[in-house]
């Protein structure tokens, strides 16, 4: 694999016109790739979910995509029609058309061009990979005071003749002071045995907002990791809401900087598992200053073979007094050949703090089933009943109504 790592990566060199900047940036992430590769068990973060064994039991060998002179069809991707939206069309890692059509132009800015701040960063090997062969750096600003009237979906698909590759995307996006953004993450998968590698940057400044939903929901045999860098400043708010569902393997990434004071995070997240699909979250959120919260919530419902997965770390520096973090795992398994992982962390160095955590796995109760049996339902009708009860709580920490009711309808899930 790493011959023809280094073969598709010379082609991408030779076949785009890369300042030197730019070619002094993708050399030093490429070698660094090199040097410590994909992630295996070896590697704490990486301890449940071995990706270089992973790629190579699900895909093979792999290839590296760096066609991005070649204009992907876009014409059949299916489109959300429940809920008007902007939109952003990412195909084979390369973005095909970016659409902001219910907003004042003049408050949005749009750039392709690389800037100085994104040659420092060196994340991990998979960051270095996607710093390596994405197509140009998108940075994506949202001016002063301003919300988007409509929510922003980004739309990940592959081209269906694409096969056994790694496609690579990244897009910035920068909330300037008191500006909102409402993201929605759709995955729509053309074709099978891929590995998609996503990185997201978001810079918060004071009291701005950002809430950011990922949905993988279609069934498909593709590989993923996603990765988002979060920083924020004072009196700022970023809500993050997972479905992990329809992937081979997905695993979703969140660094959070909580760096001013009264500002927030919320991660929450829904494992809905079947067959053989393994998924993880991985969170870290860093309580840098005085005043600030965190609150994580994640639920697993596993099926026969499926696996999941949840690593969540709350820090909490010596600066960060009153620092008020809660995290909490719970997980039905349906079968006794399911598997929940649960690593949860504390690391505190203030002694003025409210932090807590906790996990718990089962089975249904019976109890309950019988209850409701008895009530006139039948078993299946039971078990979907406790199971959509359990989700739920999850599904009701959205605050936008109008994505929390587009995620009912894509769970079946009725209150």
């Amino acid at each position: 694999m790493e011959e023809q790592l280094k073969i598709d990566f010379e082609k991408k060199l030779k076949d785009f016109s890369y300042s030197d900047q730019e070619k002094k940036f993708k050399e030093t992430n490429f070698k660094e790739f090199l040097k410590n590769g994909f992630p295996n068990r070896k590697l704490e973060n990486w301890k449940f979910s071995d990706l270089n064994q992973i790629i190579k039991n699900n895909i093979g060998e792999l290839t590296f995509y760096n066609d991005y002179k070649k204009e992907n069809q876009i014409d059949k991707i299916e489109l959300i029609s429940e809920l008007e939206h902007n939109k952003i069309i990412i195909v084979d890692g390369k973005i095909e058309k970016i659409d902001f059509k219910f907003e004042d132009k003049d408050k949005i800015d749009v750039l392709v061009e690389q800037s100085e701040e994104t040659i420092k960063e060196n994340i991990n090997s998979l960051i270095n990979l996607n710093n390596a062969f994405s197509n140009k750096f998108c940075k994506i600003i949202i001016k002063k005071n301003y919300s988007l009237k409509k929510p922003l979906i980004i739309y990940h698909s592959t081209n269906k003749n694409t096969q056994s590759k790694n496609t690579n995307s990244r897009i910035d996006f920068k909330l300037e002071e008191n500006a909102c953004l409402r993201l929605i993450d759709i995955f729509k998968d053309n074709s099978e045995k891929n590995f998609l590698n996503i990185y997201y940057n978001f810079e918060l400044d004071k009291s701005s907002i950002l809430k950011n939903y990922k949905i993988d929901k279609a069934i498909n045999n593709n590989v993923k990791y996603s990765y988002n860098n979060v920083k924020q400043e004072a009196n700022s708010i970023s809500e993050t809401f997972i479905l992990s569902s329809g992937s081979k393997f997905f695993k979703n990434e969140i660094n959070c900087d909580l760096q001013g004071q009264h500002s927030s995070a919320f991660v929450n997240g829904i494992f809905d598992l079947d067959d053989e699909n393994h998924h993880e979250i991985k969170s870290n959120i860093n309580h840098l200053v005085e005043n600030t919260k965190s609150y994580q919530l994640v639920k697993s419902v596993l099926e026969k073979k499926s696996k999941a997965v949840y690593q969540g770390k709350i820090f909490v520096s010596s600066e960060a007094q009153k620092t008020d973090g809660y995290q909490l795992s719970n997980a039905i398994l349906l079968s006794e050949n399911s598997e929940f992982n649960a690593k949860p962390e504390l690391e505190i160095y203030a002694d003025d703090v409210k932090c807590s955590h906790g996990s718990s796995s089962g089975s249904l109760d019976e109890n309950s089933i019988f209850y409701l049996m008895s009530r006139g339902l039948n078993y299946k009708e039971a078990k979907k009943l406790l199971i959509n009860g359990f989700l739920l709580d999850v599904i009701e920490k959205i605050t936008d109504e109008e994505i929390k009711n587009l995620i009912k309808d894509l769970l079946g899930v009725k209150q």
